[in-house]
């Protein structure tokens, strides 16, 4: 059952870098497991459930197409609309799963991976405080360290506005699992977020002792956003009104 999933625990870190410096961190964990796997982690642990409820699960309306179809097929959909059919043989899902029922993912990652086990794409599901949710699908060139770019297209943070887009750095999930994302236009460096996660082993107790160590972290990163966002506010940030424009669902990036 441990070779199906992964715990990830670690810290979070944000550096606002215009109009003025804002930084903040975080710890948070995170959940590594085989999209194919999903039923059977449920079906072998008293803690996880897959589209039920339980103390810790994921469900299928939480992501990818939110309607209840399986997430495996929302990453072939994206996988087809990139032209990187080849690489959705093994699909691993990291994301922050529901606790107790609540959910909320500001970031989580498909990693595809082709016959011969070799990763090719990755999508990167975005969600904002507002609702909303984008998919950015890019190539993997690199597997020692991973670099990928996308325009921005989602309304995130109510003080940036849409210019600019991402340069995504990061590893595979292995024993350690990074995330660089800066943020900014050609002009202007405005927020890089970074991420660097150790895995533990997948076991109901290893859980459990997670559980413990960070308790309520979904209702605690919704709060931390929303405390920062304040203190912006109060330092004199501009807001921006979230726009009506409409995006895609699945942005395919580019190479940086």
């Amino acid at each position: 059952m441990a070779a199906l999933a992964k715990l990830y625990a670690g810290r979070v870190s944000h550096i606002r870098h215009s109009p003025f410096q804002h930084k903040f961190d975080y710890r948070i964990w995170m959940l590594s497991v085989d999209l194919d796997a999903l039923d059977a982690l449920d079906a072998g642990s008293r803690l996880f459930a897959h589209n039920r409820f339980g103390l810790v699960s994921i469900a299928d309306r939480d992501h990818g197409f939110r309607d209840g179809r399986s997430l495996r097929a929302y990453f072939e959909d994206a996988l087809a609309g990139a032209g990187l059919q080849e690489f959705g043989h093994k699909i691993t899902f990291v994301t922050m799963p529901r606790l107790l029922g609540y959910a909320f993912n500001p970031i989580s990652f498909y990693y595809g991976y082709d016959a011969q086990g070799r990763l090719g794409a990755i999508l990167h599901q975005v969600k904002n405080t507002f609702g909303d949710q984008v998919g950015y699908v890019m190539p993997v060139h690199a597997t020692d360290q991973i670099r990928q770019a996308a325009p921005k297209r989602m309304h995130v943070s109510p003080f940036f506005d849409m210019q600019g887009g991402y340069r995504f750095a990061l590893t595979p999930p292995a024993d350690k699992l990074t995330v660089s994302i800066l943020y900014g236009t050609p002009e202007q460096k405005r927020m890089t977020a970074t991420m660097s996660l150790r895995a533990r082993p997948w076991s109901d107790p290893s859980l459990l002792r997670l559980l413990l160590q960070m308790p309520l972290t979904p209702l605690k990163v919704i709060f931390a956003i929303h405390w920062q966002a304040l203190k912006l506010f109060l330092r004199g940030a501009k807001f921006n009104a979230v726009p009506d424009a409409i995006h895609e669902a699945v942005i395919v990036g580019e190479r940086p």
